[in-house]
């Protein structure tokens, strides 16, 4: 009898769900900043680390929000890595502003500030940075980069809640951060987000962009006797109802992450020798990084392997897949985006990575299958890992 798959990814149902959907519904208020959002957003807060967060309907939305507050437009330039998902440079695109692709760094697969401050003209208004996997970029350079230039500092932290690197706390080191609730990330409510404002001076106008343009939530809280059009904006407001389901996955936070864990350090225990053997080398986690097992990635010798790999595990009804197409490579990325430096690392890494299985709730047995599959597979031309 043939194997089930074995899915790359895997939305996790946590304990009161059901009984928060209920409740919202019974209660009549479906809309956005009721009261789910409103607890789910205290939770995330304690989360998060952060002092203020608005629930947004994704990451992307967050992201164009924060290009918004900044009043990005023609003429200005953002650095971003070309190592991301496309909604990073596409925020930025939207508003007729540059994307500046620069390469990463080579462990850690963050943005290489040195490539960054090369790329840095006198149109440059701000940095983008991605922590991915949840591993921290290198936040001390970033920011005295940051700071020799006037550049505003917005975190894609959609991999990240609750990480830290050194003592930051992913999401709470830039003017903005964004998060993520897709349903392939940690916690999550099928599509969904959030914009952490760090600087205070971004809050009042971040709250109006949100609600149409309008002051509406001045309104709601007796702060005006009636609301107008203030601003541009756009509804970028969750229902409820995806907030009755964020609460339950929040509060769940601490569990989540132990079971991700257990699987993300199941892979890291047991694929040393191997990955030595084939010329791979397994995801690097800093000393001072402290990371929310999002994702497991293996660097393989080369193409080559990668492909194989990923064809091997398929073989054996087993999901892998790879990260990222390079932006700077990309239709979109060559016609809104600029690329003063080759990206060559990013170009080479993408090129032989491949992300293992790793959701809560996958089984010990599936998790020795992986393990069983991936040791299974010889290199095809083995060379030193890199």
């Amino acid at each position: 009898m043939s194997q089930a798959f074995i899915p790359f990814t895997r939305p996790y149902v946590t304990p009161r769900e059901e009984e928060y959907l209920l409740d919202s519904l019974r209660s009549g208020i479906l809309q956005g900043d009721g009261p789910m959002t409103k607890a789910a957003t205290r939770v995330l807060l304690e989360v998060s680390g952060a002092e203020r967060a608005l629930l947004t309907t994704s990451c992307t939305h967050a992201l164009e929000m924060s290009a918004m507050l900044l009043d990005l437009g023609p003429g200005d330039e953002v650095l971003v890595p070309s190592f991301t998902f496309s909604s990073t440079a596409g925020a930025v695109a939207i508003r007729g502003a540059t994307p500046v692709f620069v390469d990463i760094d080579p462990l850690t697969l963050n943005l290489d500030v040195q490539a960054a401050e090369a790329a840095v003209t006198d149109r440059t208004r701000a940095v983008f940075v991605v922590h991915y996997g949840g591993i921290g970029a290198d936040i001390p350079a970033l920011l005295a980069l940051a700071d020799r230039h006037g550049l505003a500092v917005v975190e894609d932290n959609a991999h990240g809640l609750g990480a830290r690197r050194g003592g930051y706390t992913l999401g709470t080191v830039g003017a903005m951060a964004t998060q993520s609730f897709h349903s392939t990330k940690n916690v999550q409510c099928g599509e969904g987000g959030a914009l952490l404002v760090n600087d205070a001076s971004f809050f009042e106008r971040a709250e109006v962009l949100r609600e149409k343009g309008t002051d509406r939530s001045r309104f709601l809280r007796g702060q005006v006797d009636k609301y107008t059009w203030n601003d541009v904006g756009s509804s970028y407001l969750p229902s409820d109802l995806l907030c009755a389901v964020l609460l339950s996955q929040l509060e769940s936070f601490d569990l989540v992450q132990r079971l991700r864990h257990e699987i993300w350090d199941a892979y890291q225990q047991s694929l040393g020798g191997w990955a030595s053997a084939n010329g791979a080398r397994l995801m690097h986690v800093p000393d001072d990084a402290q990371h929310p097992a999002h994702v497991f990635y293996l660097i393989m010798a080369t193409h080559e392997d990668q492909t194989a790999l990923l064809t091997h595990l398929r073989e054996r009804a087993i999901t892998g897949t790879f990260h990222y197409v390079p932006l700077d490579s990309s239709p979109a990325g060559r016609r809104f985006g600029r690329t003063p430096s080759p990206c060559d690392v990013t170009a080479d890494l993408s090129a032989r990575l491949v992300r293992l299985p790793l959701y809560a709730g996958m089984t010990q047995a599936d998790v020795d299958r992986v393990l069983d599959a991936v040791t299974a597979y010889v290199a095809r031309t083995p060379v030193a890992a890199g």
